[in-house]
């Protein structure tokens, strides 16, 4: 007979940034979690960059800070953005649009934090946390009862909780399990990621090329004259510049940015990675007795930056809402779920929406289209306070 975990309010399945945080979030909040992962290994530390970054906004910011973790990042890894420079394509008569944090009345638009760096905080902070346990193991089946889910373990062993979250990434194993429809599109591009050193001084600013057909290229600020470069590159542009000598890629990049940031020079030269991009929105972010969150619940073109914010705002929402819930309701009730998905909806579509038409707007190849769009730009950057609540809600103001 399977030895079976004893009853858990929560039970989180995955676990990265967002997994983590919300099994702290809970854990702190007083109840019982579970957080399943398939490895016990912890992120390993090094002295390198880590080519993978995410530019947090404050929602982040502050989730992290009440739980927290924010101080206990390595804050000399972590650079604040003052400002973004957005360029329409690389023509001297492209659009241009600017945005800064004082026009924002805020001190910082984001912050550019490693994936290692952030996981090593989190996983610290588990460490220390009460009614919060660690269980290593896949999951092997999910079944539902009305009072309870039940997580049947590759190792034969089961956790009953009253709610089951998703935090499994895109591939999400829980989403399949709960038979949630999917509408998933290709967008032929890869994310190519690595690190420079930059000859002038970034001032703590984002720079953004839309290079008609070669993509869009991001150079975020890192502490020191360093930058990490995310670049949403066509599939077999993409081939290409993993496949070249790095030198080749560096040519291509000072085509763009050498006016501003000078020479590059590459942090690590064998550290450059690429991952595919997608459009992926499933039909619910809830079933009875599971809630999804993160990649699980929604993964947009990372254009925008927003991929990890949307998945920490979900669980900011989710943890709101289980916390106010009425007294006679369990944390997988079925109202509060659906509470869950109301509050939620909103703000995800509208980042799939811009992400994605933004996506398709400078991937245009039409003269007429380039033309609107450059003038939009210009015309969006000389409107002070139309710029001031489009950064505002980039916040999660």
């Amino acid at each position: 007979m399977a030895n079976l975990v004893e009853l858990t309010d929560i039970c989180i399945v995955g676990n990265g940034a967002v997994g983590k945080a919300a099994a702290l979030g809970f854990a702190q909040a007083g109840l019982k979690v579970r957080l399943l992962c398939r490895s016990a290994d912890e992120v390993q530390k090094s002295g390198s960059w880590d080519v993978r970054v995410f530019a947090l906004n404050h929602v982040a910011h502050d989730l992290l800070s009440s739980l927290k973790v924010w101080d206990a990042l390595d804050l000399a890894r972590v650079e604040a953005v003052t400002a973004m420079q957005v360029n329409g394509g690389s023509a001297t008569d492209a659009g241009k649009l600017g945005l800064d944090a004082y026009g924002a009345c805020v001190n910082e638009l984001a912050w550019i934090v490693e994936d290692r760096n952030l996981n090593q905080a989190l996983d610290t902070a588990i460490k220390f946390s009460q009614n919060l346990t660690v269980v290593t193991g896949g999951a092997q089946q999910l079944r539902l009862h009305d009072a309870y889910a039940e997580l049947r373990l590759e190792s034969g062993e089961a956790i009953h909780a009253s709610l089951v979250i998703g935090a499994d990434g895109a591939q999400s194993w829980l989403r399949g399990q709960c038979d949630i429809g999917l509408d998933y599109r290709a967008y032929g591009q890869k994310g190519v990621v690595t690190n420079f050193e930059c000859e002038k001084p970034h001032h703590g600013v984002a720079h953004q090329w839309f290079v008609e057909e070669q993509g869009i290229i991001a150079l975020l600020p890192l502490p020191g004259q360093r930058v990490s470069l995310v670049w949403s590159a066509p599939d077999a542009l993409a081939q290409q510049l993993m496949n070249e000598p790095l030198s080749a890629l560096v040519h291509r990049l000072e085509e763009v940015c050498l006016p501003v940031l000078g020479h590059l020079t590459p942090v690590l030269p064998e550290d450059i990675k690429a991952f595919p991009l997608t459009l992926m929105k499933p039909h619910s972010c809830i079933a009875p007795r599971v809630a999804l969150v993160g990649d699980a619940a929604h993964v947009v073109h990372p254009l925008a930056g927003h991929g990890m914010n949307l998945g920490f705002g979900d669980v900011n929402a989710l943890l709101d809402i289980v916390k106010k819930r009425e007294t006679y309701r369990d944390c997988g009730d079925a109202r509060v779920l659906e509470r869950y998905q109301r509050v939620r909806k909103e703000e995800v579509m509208l980042m799939q929406l811009a992400t994605d038409g933004l996506a398709r707007l400078f991937a245009s190849d039409l003269v007429p289209v380039r033309m609107m769009r450059n003038m939009g730009m210009n015309l969006l950057d000389r409107l002070p306070l139309l710029k001031k609540k489009m950064v505002a809600h980039a916040l999660g103001k």
